[in-house]
């Protein structure tokens, strides 16, 4: 039988304010200290998990269980895919600004700080860096994973196969992605999660982009009937971007306002994503999802 689009929009809303009441717990003590790793990321780890604890107190009170929420693993090709990803719409950017001279590639002083860092201060310069992206591309996405997984329990384990019952793919990706970047409006506005430009433009860069990387979430979760492709993702996006990426990249200026999720690099790069997944949203077409 099919779920009443009233209860839907009830849960949804019930969510999202749990989400925010949760996860203001946790923000506030990031404004407190003013710093994203305070508390040895204890604070932020709270703040990512909270949407999955919205998800399961909404599920407990509608009296569902969270055993329907999509825990399947799925098709193997959704989670390399989901890897992959974020490593497709990013190096070009930072490939363009290392190679144009807007940004300086591995600046020798991080190239210290990863010898002084790892114990490699008698290794040549290009062994550090090989062995720095390795270990960070592979051991790290245990910890990103363990953090991204919270969200996207909530996001798009919860949230998506809602909308998916009341809108159509387009709306989901927009009403998702709006969701999810005011979300982190209040540790972007007054804590130290923006790369240094001016308020506006860090804000309006992270919204288009965080919207736009929602429809490619939303596509990878509906087709893979699974949340793990979007954990997958989430955590190689912070992976590449916010470990690797824009560390080797040194500023001169111009180039915060060119990479990481507070340029316009990525805005163009996951629109163009985003017009993909779109172009290819009959590929979602099951019994009970409007994908006009």
């Amino acid at each position: 039988m099919e779920e009443p689009t009233a209860r839907v929009w009830k849960k949804i809303g019930l969510y999202y304010a749990l989400t925010m009441l949760f996860s203001g717990v946790f923000d506030a003590f990031v404004l407190h200290a003013g710093r994203m790793d305070a508390g040895n990321l204890l604070y932020v780890t709270g703040s990512m998990w909270s949407p999955a604890l919205a998800a399961f107190a909404t599920k407990r009170i509608f009296r569902e269980s969270i055993r329907d929420l999509p825990w399947n693993w799925g098709p193997s090709r959704y989670a390399w895919l989901a890897y992959v990803i974020p490593i497709a719409y990013a190096l070009p950017i930072y490939l363009t600004v290392w190679i144009t001279g807007l940004g300086e590639f591995a600046p020798p002083a991080f190239i210290r700080q990863v010898a002084d860092q790892f114990g490699w201060s008698n290794f040549p310069p290009g062994l550090t860096l090989t062995l720095f992206v390795l270990l960070t591309a592979t051991l790290g996405m245990v910890g990103k994973a363990s953090r991204a997984l919270g969200e996207e329990i909530g996001w798009r384990g919860f949230l998506v196969p809602e909308l998916s019952k009341v809108v159509s793919f387009p709306a989901i990706g927009l009403i998702s992605g709006v969701m999810w970047s005011i979300y982190h409006y209040p540790i972007l506005l007054f804590a130290d999660y923006n790369a240094g430009t001016a308020p506006w433009y860090g804000l309006t860069c992270f919204t288009l982009g965080v919207v736009a990387e929602s429809f490619v979430f939303a596509w990878l979760t509906l087709r893979s009937r699974s949340l793990w492709p979007a954990a997958i993702m989430h955590a190689s996006h912070n992976l590449f971007i916010q470990s690797i990426f824009t560390p080797l990249t040194g500023d001169k200026g111009v180039t915060k306002y060119i990479i990481d999720e507070f340029g316009i690099g990525l805005v163009i790069t996951t629109m163009i994503a985003a017009v993909l997944v779109w172009r290819r949203r009959g590929d979602l077409q099951v019994e009970g999802l409007n994908v006009v």
